[in-house]
């Protein structure tokens, strides 16, 4: 059946995912691809909010015969002219969007977040008093933004603020719109926060349905990252007033509006999932109550890998691969940089990046030019996606040199296809590479572990397990044993298997 056809009225569980599966390559998307698969016999459906429709191609997954219902929506696509009415606007309704906002922002009294959501949901659909034309040309609206301005506004330009809340608050009238129209599911499931996890938040004060958040990065903390390299973003002061430590006004105010998108999400949740402790801590810091959170870490099918250390060649080939996304919070430049250091003393190593170049064509390009620049033709190989089963045998080692990351599925898979890896002091990778716990740390280092954006310490690292066939082999015999006592995904999937039982019989809605 064709993906873009599928309907249903209910599912048992319905995704909600932004920008991933089923058109984007990457962990993410191998992850709920997985987990559709496992449990064959629960129905899914799934709703995918993407930016732009032209910034997609055609999906890269397939989607299974258990995924009933499909639907996928673009929330910064430039939608049809509509006649612009003004009006005075509901002042009741506009002091609740108030209300909400003075809770959100001092954080007290989030019990009843969920009350006033629902009061303000009903009045967001077309036609409501605090619907899109009311937001965009009423006066309570005016009167709205202006206050704020007034009161809490560091930038002096008043338009740059008008029109910085306009657009950054314009797609939540879509996806109210959507809370109102997407089937009913007897769980609700998002694996961020950010505009799916407000979908979510929605849909489960809508509905009464249980929300399922499982973050495999933090998204809050992934957007900051991507808005403090901005350059679209107004930056109203003058080169005196300008503090290289300190971010802009507008920069803050985005970050500040992912922070309390999020915050509604956690506070929606029923169980909130992160894949090691320091994740599930910044949850906590973030605003997610503690018990509604665990730690269910990421796992792999190691048998399916494990065949491949037998199609190794003998000796340890000076090959280094990068698997991921060509995009800058993977900091492709670094590893480029990594490889010219490493070539003074192995003339002969080379780099292999492995991974798609779509999602950010400017950077991807700057990456090929920085390899000319650096006269690294004849060593850096762009090899675009690839099978890992295809290249993991061929390396001598992994490396990340990101400077974001959760728990790397693409670490797990070298350990059972026997490659060792480096990785920069992210997210959970030293766990991973040293261990989580006295057993763990017991089986040795797997790799080493390296500061972020630092080629010289990244390349000496290469160098010497490229060099020392003794510390690799005990590297990758450490990695062979962790992934494969610890990080199994019939021990992570059973995990989930109980979890999705005990939300399933805590929601209201039976079974299709």
């Amino acid at each position: 059946m064709n993906m873009l056809q599928r309907k249903a009225d209910m599912v048992d569980v319905m995704f909600l995912l932004e920008g991933t599966f089923p058109y984007v390559y990457g962990g993410v998307s191998a992850w709920v691809n997985q987990m559709i698969r496992t449990f064959p016999d629960t129905s899914f459906g799934i709703v995918f909010l993407g930016g732009r429709k032209q910034d997609y191609a055609e999906p890269r997954y397939e989607l299974p015969d258990n995924v009933l219902h499909f639907e996928a929506h673009y929330i910064h696509e430039q939608g049809a002219a509509v006649e612009i009415r003004g009006s005075k606007g509901d002042r009741k309704a506009f002091a609740s969007v108030a209300d909400l906002h003075d809770r959100l922002r001092s954080g007290d009294s989030l019990d009843d977040i969920g009350g006033l959501i629902r009061t303000v949901l009903p009045m967001m659909k077309k036609g409501g008093k605090l619907d899109e034309q009311q937001f965009l040309h009423s006066e309570e609206s005016w009167k709205l933004i202006t206050n704020r301005y007034e009161e809490y506004s560091t930038d002096p330009s008043f338009t740059d603020y008008f029109w910085t809340v306009r657009i950054m608050h314009k797609p939540l009238w879509q996806l109210a719109e959507l809370a109102m129209s997407v089937p009913k599911a007897r769980v609700y499931h998002t694996v961020s926060t950010g505009y799916a996890g407000f979908l979510g938040a929605l849909l489960h004060y809508r509905s009464g349905s249980p929300l399922l958040v499982s973050e495999h990065g933090i998204y809050t903390k992934e957007r900051k990252i991507d808005l403090l390299q901005s350059r679209w973003i107004q930056d109203n002061r003058s080169i005196f007033e300008k503090d290289i430590s300190r971010s802009g006004y507008f920069q803050e105010l985005w970050v500040r509006f992912f922070e309390k998108m999020g915050l509604m999400c956690y506070q929606a949740a029923t169980e909130i999932v992160a894949l090691y402790e320091g994740n599930r801590q910044r949850q906590i810091a973030d605003g997610a109550p503690a018990e509604k959170t665990r730690c269910i870490p990421n796992g792999i099918d190691v048998e399916r890998l494990a065949v491949l250390r037998e199609q190794r060649e003998p000796g340890i080939p000076a090959v280094v691969g990068l698997i991921g996304r060509v995009v800058p919070i993977k900091d492709v430049k670094t590893f480029i940089r990594t490889l010219f250091v490493a070539k003074k003393e192995l003339p002969d190593i080379e780099g292999w990046i492995i991974g798609p170049e779509t999602e950010d064509p400017a950077y991807a390009r700057e990456c090929h030019e920085l390899v000319v620049s650096l006269g690294m033709q004849d060593s850096v190989r762009f090899l675009g996606f690839c099978r890992i089963e295809d290249v993991l045998p061929k390396l001598g080692l992994l490396a990340l040199s990101s400077i974001s990351e959760a728990l790397p599925l693409v670490v797990l898979e070298a350990f059972a296809a026997g490659v060792p890896v480096i990785t920069t002091d992210v997210g959970s990778c030293r766990q991973l590479l040293e261990g989580g716990n006295d057993e763990d740390r017991a089986l040795g280092a797997a790799g080493a572990v390296v500061p972020i954006a630092s080629p010289e310490a990244m390349s000496a690292a290469m160098v010497e397990l490229l060099t020392d066939s003794l510390r690799w082999r005990a590297a990758q015999q450490a990695g062979i044993a962790r992934v494969e006592r610890f990080y199994r995904d019939s021990l992570i999937l059973q995990e989930y298997c109980e979890l999705y039982q005990q939300l399933l019989a805590q929601s209201p809605e039976q079974p299709a």
